[in-house]
């Protein structure tokens, strides 16, 4: 099945929330440094409308945003092109909002699974639909929506591996006893000459983890197509999610493939041209 075109994860206002929790900045004190009336700002966080080309850059200079791509998501001016890769399965996780992927090689015999979450007979049925060989089952970061099907995954594959950053197994439960664990920079062997490299990108949880394969790379809720996720770590922050962008995703070329946790695939190139968050 073909990746799907799907609307953007965020929202003009999840963008402003985003930014206006990591600033640590309330509706009065965006208010008073902007000039622009509270309850309009209020309105906006509501989905009631959203700040004309002025206002938004007004807001940015406040956030450390964009102006102009703050601008473009208020005004709604961008999304990515369709983008779908060849050895990359993306699929829906009812009853959750958030991606899935299995990725492969030789139609299948080398497989990976990004994310197992959702209703776990859907998700075997995908599998074995597929008639995918899997060896690794990756998780990106510890939220339920990314990783509540592991069990059910790991007793149908006994063989794949479950792979995790040490910080965020503790959600997989007794099963963390058996995951392997990656360092930042790490790779999996994954067929003949190719690897799967994680890097470590905390700031949405502390282990948040991304995957890069070939040209592909699994951002879990680090990066989306024209926003970032949120910053709920115990200790990392939001300077540390924006630092995991640039310094580990942004310098990665810019036809890499962005397969996000939720939203639309997009490309490096083209989060460094439209994403708010980063000048």
């Amino acid at each position: 099945m073909p990746i799907q075109s799907i609307p953007l994860e965020d929202t003009f206002a999840d963008v402003l929330r985003k930014a206006m929790r990591g600033a640590g900045v309330n509706e009065k004190q965006l208010s008073d440094a902007t000039g622009i009336s509270a309850a309009a700002i209020a309105d906006w966080l509501k989905e009631n409308g959203a700040a004309d080309d002025a206002q938004a850059r007004a807001l940015a200079a406040v956030l450390r945003l964009d102006g102009g791509k703050l601008a473009d998501s208020a005004a709604q001016r961008w999304t990515p092109p369709h983008i779908e890769l060849s050895d990359v399965r993306r699929h829906s996780q009812e009853p959750h909002p958030s991606n899935g992927y299995v990725f492969f090689l030789d139609g299948g015999r080398e497989a990976a699974l990004v994310d197992p979450a959702g209703i776990p007979q859907n998700l075997l049925r995908l599998l074995r639909d597929g008639d995918y060989h899997l060896h690794y089952i990756l998780i990106t970061h510890k939220h339920p929506d990314h990783c509540d099907a592991t069990a059910d995954v790991a007793a149908a594959f006994p063989a794949a591996k479950i792979v995790m950053h040490a910080l965020d197994v503790h959600a997989i439960g007794a099963l963390a006893a058996k995951a392997t664990l990656l360092r930042d920079g790490e790779t999996l062997p994954f067929g003949g000459d190719a690897t799967i490299r994680m890097l470590h990108t905390p700031g949405h949880t502390d282990g948040s983890s991304s995957y890069l394969f070939q040209n592909a790379l699994f951002s879990g809720d680090t990066l989306f197509a024209a926003s970032v996720g949120g910053a709920f770590g115990d200790a990392s922050t939001y300077e540390d999610i924006l630092n995991s962008v640039r310094s580990k995703l942004f310098t990665l070329p810019g036809d890499t493939v962005v397969m996000p946790g939720h939203g639309p695939p997009s490309t490096i190139e083209l989060e460094r041209q439209h994403n708010p968050f980063f000048t």
